[in-house]
This record gives structure tokens, C-alpha cells and sequence, in this order.
């Protein structure tokens, strides 16, 4: 029996030891959620910002829509984590991080979290018909749709594979909107998108920066990028992004909400430009990663925030 070296169990990842030491229904459920992927469901939160921009929570009750309506993108996109761990469990397997997810290392049966992902994807549809708001069911199907087609065959297409991630948070956008009855502005909508590609090139960059060579092995796509025409992309989204922001600020009605708003986007530039710091280094930490944990980031974001919130 081979030994682990001391370098192989620095770079195990917490969640496999973990898993290890479970036993029975304890270590297939921890796989199940770990397969989920629970850290990438505050993105379902999404649901919350039409209202928020709207200044209003639409429908009574309106708070509890948007709640249910962020449930049913926790369920659609654990569904879509599973069904794309089945398909990329082979691929998964020579890679050097995504080795270590439940799927590819065995952990977890594929019959199992295919039934798995049959009850989320109904539980999500199902959603919005329990709350009336049908709109919200079709937002759910489109979002899956996409999501499976990527998992299918789209994610290998070069720019195509981009819009699709970066429509999983427009979405989301949309699903909160029409759950709580709440319509967003086009300029709103315009800056969501943005911000979705921004994200979605910045994480196609920061693979390439870390896999090198061997980034088209593991996503095909990659075949189609340059490290230089990611970072000029992402640039120029960004600044697109900014600009919009500040005409959707410009057009608020009240004079208190357009002045704070509009110092709101010196925040939103902040972060903008540290993002574009953090994505230039190599790392192998997810985007998302950068977003949250980054203690420069998260003093960016929080000041755009309060900003934003002391403007509704």
C-alpha cells in the first residue's frame, strides 16, 4: 500500500478528509452537497437585486416570493453542478483540483446523483407554479435548458460558452423580477449582463493563466482564447459596465436616490479595477473566491452597498 507524501496531504482539500471519516448515509449525503457546490449558492441571491433596485418588494409579501424564487435557483443550479459532474467525470479526473470532486473520485454513484438531480430540477419547476408566478417556472426551465445544453456540448464553443455562463446570472436577475412582480429597467438589466461576462471572461482568463498549455485539455474552448484578448475583453466590459451603471444612475427619478447612486458607481469602480488586480495574478482560487474573500474587494463592495441602500 502506497504511503501519502506529506506534500499530497497538504493538497488534499478539506471536503475529501472530511468525507473520508463519514461513513454509510452521512458520507453520501456530505457528497451530495458537496457536488452542489454550496459555495456558489449566495449567487442565487441575485433574485433580490430587481426588487432592491426597484425600491420595492412588488407583490405583498413580496420578501417570501423572492426567498422561494432564490430556493428554486439553489435547487435548478445544484441539478446542473450534478448533471455536469456525470458528464465531465472522466475529464474531471485528470485534472489536478476537480480530481478531488465526489463524482470523479467515486464517492458518489452517477445513478445516484442522477435521480438526485431529477428531484431538484422538479422541486425548482415546480417553484413558481406554487407561487403563482408561472413566469418564474419558465425563467427556471430557460436557465436549465441552457445549463444542460452547456453541460452537452456548448461549453466547448468559444464565446458561445461565455454567453451561456453569463446568462445563469441574468436569469437569476429575471427569475426575481417576475416572482415578486417587480419590472427591471433595460439599463438595469444591461449592467447585470455585463457584470455576468465580466465574471464569466475573468474566470476563462485565470484558468488559462494557471493551466497554461494544458487548459485546452481540460476545456476544450480554451483553444479559441489568448491570455491578451481575455484581459482586453474583460477590460472593456468593464468599462461598458461603469458607464451604464452611471447612466442608469443618472436617470433616477428623486434627486437624493440619482446623487447617491451616482457616488454609489465610485465604489463600483473600486472594484471594478481590484478585480482586475486579483484576476491578473495566477491563482488558482475560483473568481468567485476573489470576490468574496479579498479583504480589499469585500471593503469595495460593502461601501457600494451601504451606498447603494442609503440611495433607496
Amino acid at each position: 500500500m502506497t504511503v501519502p507524501t506529506p506534500a499530497a496531504r497538504v493538497t488534499e482539500p478539506q471536503s475529501g478528509r472530511t468525507a473520508s471519516k463519514l461513513t454509510g448515509p452521512f458520507r453520501w449525503f456530505t457528497a451530495v452537497v458537496q457536488t452542489t457546490r454550496p459555495r456558489q449558492w449566495p449567487k442565487n441571491l441575485l433574485v433580490f437585486a430587481a426588487p432592491l433596485a426597484g425600491h420595492t418588494m412588488g407583490r405583498p409579501h413580496g420578501f417570501w416570493y423572492a426567498l422561494t424564487a432564490a430556493i428554486a435557483f439553489v435547487a435548478a443550479s445544484s441539478a446542473v453542478y450534478l448533471i455536469n459532474d456525470v458528464v465531465d467525470a472522466e475529464r474531471d479526473r485528470s485534472h489536478p483540483y476537480k480530481k478531488n470532486r465526489p463524482i470523479a473520485a467515486g464517492r458518489l454513484p452517477v445513478r445516484h446523483a442522477l435521480v438526485v438531480a431529477v428531484f431538484l430540477v422538479l422541486a425548482a419547476l415546480g417553484a413558481g407554479l406554487a407561487i403563482r408566478a408561472p413566469l418564474l417556472t419558465a425563467t427556471i426551465a430557460a436557465y436549465l435548458t441552457i445549463s444542460f445544453l452547456y453541460s452537452a456540448g456548448l461549453k466547448h464553443t468559444p464565446i458561445i460558452e461565455l454567453g451561456s455562463v453569463a446568462s445563469g446570472f441574468v436569469l437569476r436577475v429575471i427569475g426575481g423580477a417576475v416572482a415578486t412582480h417587480v419590472p427591471p429597467s433595460g439599463w438595469f438589466l444591461l449592467v447585470c449582463s455585463l457584470g455576468a461576462l465580466m465574471v464569466a471572461i475573468a474566470k476563462r482568463y485565470t484558468e488559462l493563466t494557471v493551466l497554461g498549455a494544458d487548459a485546452a485539455k481540460h476545456r476544450p474552448a480554451m483553444r479559441g482564447y489568448s491570455g491578451p484578448a481575455l484581459r482586453i475583453a474583460q477590460r472593456v466590459v468593464s468599462a461598458v459596465m461603469i458607464a451604464s451603471y452611471i447612466v442608469w444612475a443618472a436617470n433616477e427619478p428623486a434627486v437624493r436616490t440619482r446623487v447617491l447612486h451616482l457616488i454609489s458607481s465610485v465604489a463600483l469602480l473600486a472594484a471594478l479595477v481590484r478585480f482586475d488586480r486579483l484576476t491578473a495574478r495566477a491563482t488558482s482560487k475560483p473568481v468567485e473566491d476573489l470576490i468574496s474573500r479579498d479583504p480589499v474587494m469585500a471593503g469595495c463592495e460593502i461601501s457600494w452597498l451601504v451606498l447603494f441602500a442609503l440611495g433607496l
